[in-house]
This record gives C-alpha cells, structure tokens and sequence, in this order.
C-alpha cells in the first residue's frame, strides 16, 4: 500500500522519511521504520535460518532440487565470484561444492530440470556471457552445455518445465530484450519461442505455480515494467494478466526482487523500487488474478536477493542494500502473524 500523502512535502526511500517540508512537524522526524510497510495487520512471517556460509554478495544465480537449494557466483562489492554452495533445508546447514566452471560472474541465469542444475550467462565485469554448464549434484560435477541461442545477456528470466529449461528477456550489453529460448536437454539444443508479447525488460522476476509460470517487473527502457504474463509450460502459450500496479494502493512494480511460490501462491519480494533497495513483499492468488501486501522482509531491505523453494518451503537470501552485501537467510511463513523474535 502506498504512503499516505500529506499537503506537506515528504520525501520517502524504504519507508525512512527523509525530508519534512514544515519545521512545525519537526517531531515527525522521529517516524523511522526499517520496513517500508505500515500495516500492522498483515500475515506473514519470517523465520532466521543459517547464515551463508561464504562471502556476503547479491546478484547469485540459484536453482533448486528437491529439499536442497544451490547457489553459486554472484558479486561481493570487490569482486566476481564462481564458488558454488548448497543449502540443506532439512538441515538448515551450507556446503560448499565445486566451483562453478565458468569465468566469475554475477546476473546469471538458472534453471533446474529434474535432479540437474543449469547456470550460464551472466556479467564477468566486463562483457556479457553465454556459456552455459550442467550441474549434477550426485557426483558433484559440472559440464559445459551448448551456448545459450539467444546470444551474450546477463539479467535474463530463468525456468524451467518437467523436462526443458527456459531462459529470456535481459541485457546483451547494447539492448534490453524480451526473447525467450527453450532448452532441451536431452538433444542439448536451444529453440526460440514466440507468442510473448510483453515489454523488453532486464532484472524481471519470475515464479511457477503448478504448470504456470508468472512473469513480470524488471526495468523496462528505463522506467519499471508494469505488465504480468502467464506461461503456459504444458502448450508453451502466453497469457496477459492484469498489470501488477492495476490498483491505486498497489506497488509492486521494481526491479532486481526476488520470485517464489508457496502453497499455490506467488510472491515478489525485496528489489528497488526507484529510490533504493526494498523489504516489501506481495502474494499473488491465481485464483482470482489479484495481489496482497504481506509481512516486509525482516531487518534489511535488499535487492538481488536469490530464494529456493519447493511444493511446501520457501527461503529468501543474501542481496545488498546500497554498499552493504547481505549473507543472511530467512524461511517465509506466509499465513503465520509476525514474529519479531524468532
């Protein structure tokens, strides 16, 4: 829900009031909240879990396999990474695994596709990529995989079906884009898709509920993409949904947030809604094709955080906020009353 408005000029980044037009409301200076949320009646409820056991960074690539999450590169505020972890969340424990082949990146793509992992493209800090490897997590081992057909990008939109892998939209260094690429495993090729009709865009979001997977925000010839599209994995047809800031009191269009479904609903959480890195979080109900604000990310705000989620779990880690590079990691209970102390 968006802030009140006042007569007076306010200025607001996270929820933080950073400017007051009147001297004579000077005592709302003492209004700070690290949430940029100001309801206290929302669900929602974010649990701590292990810390990341490696280097604090944002902009990691992360794909999930069962009841382990998997999360590698990324880049800490100095340098470009390609360590690789493991999250258990049965055991609420890191591992860290085999490096990731590739050079050191950030912004890359991921997808998982029964029991193998996929990561290519991505930033090294000077170009864009396209390579793109195979992760097999029961020998521990990566292997290269045809270039991604689409070309260098980094901030692309990565999923995947039961048996193919989806990469689209992003960054090629000179254009936004908004092709999608279909990856088969099996005959490791990559073909284009068509019937997408939405904006170009880079560091969009995306979730899969069932055989759905919901597309939206990102940053669109410079200004926040507002469309929300419906993919259809079984006959690979797109559907236009309801623009995600529809509403009066929505905002939920940003960049760089994160994507994860729990319990047949869908959620975009964190990002940076113009002004700097966000806690906000909002569930999408297929159901009736309309949006719900839930409890904000506890503590910092961030941007580029990564998640893992399963039919029954859901976890959101790591990001930055400004110069700060974040290494925590919270599981989400979306239908549990806040609870400030776990």
């Amino acid at each position: 829900m968006r802030n009140k408005q006042f007569t007076i000029n306010l200025s607001h980044n996270n929820g933080h009031i950073v400017r007051i037009g009147l001297l004579a409301l000077a005592s709302l200076m003492a209004i700070s909240c690290n949430n940029d949320d100001d309801g206290d009646d929302r669900l929602g409820n974010w649990v701590d879990r292990s810390i990341f056991d490696g280097t604090p960074r944002s902009n990691s690539a992360a794909f999930t396999i069962n009841n382990i999450g998997y999360m590698g590169t990324g880049y800490d505020g100095d340098d470009y990474l390609k360590d690789f972890w493991a999250y258990d969340m049965d055991g609420n424990f890191w591992i860290q695994l085999s490096d990731f082949p590739g050079v050191e990146r950030s912004a890359a793509s991921s997808f998982a596709i029964g029991n193998r992992g996929y990561m290519g493209t991505g930033f090294d800090g000077d170009n864009e990529l396209a390579d793109f490897y195979e992760y097999n997590p029961q020998n521990n081992t990566w292997a290269p995989i045809s270039d991604f057909g689409g070309g260098v990008r980094r901030s692309a939109i990565g999923f995947n079906s039961e048996s193919t892998g989806y990469v689209g939209t992003g960054f090629d260094g000179d254009n936004d884009k908004k092709d999608f690429w279909e990856y088969d495993p099996n005959a490791d090729t990559w073909t284009e898709l068509i019937g997408f009709g939405g904006s170009k865009r880079r560091d969009g979001t995306a979730f899969s509920i069932g055989n759905t997977v919901y597309i939206g925000t990102g940053i669109s010839n410079g200004v926040f993409a507002d469309d929300f599209w419906a993919f259809n994995t079984n006959n690979e047809t797109w559907t236009e949904l309801d623009p995600i800031d529809a509403e009066d009191d929505y905002e939920i269009a940003r960049s760089g947030a994160s994507g994860f479904a729990l319990n047949g609903r869908g959620y975009i959480a964190g990002g940076n809604l113009g002004a700097g890195a966000s806690t906000t979080v909002w569930e999408y109900d297929p159901s009736s094709d309309s949006w719900e604000q839930k409890t904000s990310i506890e503590k910092t705000s961030r941007e580029n955080p990564i998640s893992f989620y399963n039919d029954s779990r859901a976890f959101l880690a790591l990001g930055r906020s400004g110069t700060l590079y974040l290494d925590d990691n919270f599981e989400f209970f979306p239908f549990q009353e806040e609870d400030e102390d776990d």
